[in-house]
């Protein structure tokens, strides 16, 4: 079975070129798919819909998240697809099964205020001068963008050269976007670049990336931003438990939203294929807007 998630995982990042973190996902959950039937005796070449109802009743048994499971479901389905068309089984034992469901949850944000907060303990945390330099520019850059955490450690320092107003980032599937960068980013980015260049990260060779480390990624791993991020939180006096970097994601498309930017404008910043998946974020300004209504329309009435 580990033959077919492997040649399975490899024709995603040929074929389809999947994201890695995407394939990560979908490792783990068709290794744990095979843990099951193994322990059962069964195999992916001789299953039926029936054995794949039972797993996806065991995961629920096991209280794991609506969003989880119908990310299991997702990748069964993808890797039965495929060995159909490889000739691997005549039948797809997952065809007719529906996922789920995901609930639509309203992203957790911070206030402007929360926001400055961050920014401000970034300034002053950090034992020495390089790591509060390094720390600075991840936390503007990161609030002036709205990119996601892998696009954000993984940024080339090319990308960055020259003070550019726009960089451009390479998102999920390699898609690329450019976004805007404010000028407290600008100052930040100029400020890291100066003391990287001269000190050259405290590293033996030169990095390609802006925040090099010594990981085997050869640059600041998202386990150790997120916390670096949780650090912060403590610093500026907020509960670690409602900060994260996807919060300074969601931060940035609501206060964008908040201030009157236009949701498509917003959906090609954050790199969302769908604009759906934007729009939930009108949600979180549902107050803002009802009262909008009620004080700017014509026709509303006045005491």
């Amino acid at each position: 079975m580990q033959r077919w998630i492997s040649t399975f995982l490899e024709a995603q990042a040929a074929g389809k070129d999947a994201a890695r973190n995407t394939r990560l996902a979908y490792g783990r959950d068709l290794k744990d798919f095979a843990d099951w039937l193994g322990r059962r005796g069964l195999h992916f070449s001789q299953i039926s819909q029936a054995d794949v109802e039972d797993y996806l009743v065991f995961c629920d048994a096991q209280g794991l998240a609506t969003a989880t499971r119908a990310r299991r479901l997702s990748a069964i389905r993808q890797m039965f697809l495929f060995a159909q068309e490889e000739g691997w089984r005549s039948t797809d034992p997952a065809l007719r099964l529906k996922g789920p469901g995901r609930a639509a949850r309203l992203p957790k944000t911070l206030s402007e205020t929360e926001v400055t907060a961050l920014l401000e303990a970034a300034r002053h945390h950090g034992r020495a001068p390089e790591d509060r330099l390094r720390n600075t520019c991840l936390m503007e850059v990161l609030y002036a963008t709205g990119m996601r955490v892998s696009e954000l450690v993984a940024l080339p320092v090319a990308t960055v050269r020259g003070n550019p107003a726009m960089i451009l980032i390479r998102g999920k599937g390699d898609k690329e976007r450019l976004v805007p960068l404010s000028s407290p980013a600008r100052a930040a980015l100029a400020d890291w670049l100066a003391l990287r260049d001269a000190e050259g990260a405290g590293l033996r060779a030169p990095s390609k990336f802006l925040f090099p480390s010594r990981s085997a990624e050869g640059h600041l791993t998202r386990l150790r931003f997120y916390a670096l991020v949780k650090e912060l939180a403590l610093v500026a006096g907020l509960d670690p438990a409602r900060v994260t970097p996807h919060t300074l994601r969601h931060a940035f498309a609501t206060h964008l939203l908040a201030h009157g930017a236009d949701l498509r404008a917003i959906q090609t910043l954050l790199g969302h294929a769908d604009l759906a998946t934007t729009e939930i974020y009108t949600h979180v300004l549902e107050d803002r807007l009802r009262d909008l209504v009620l004080t700017r329309h014509p026709l509303a009435q006045h005491d």
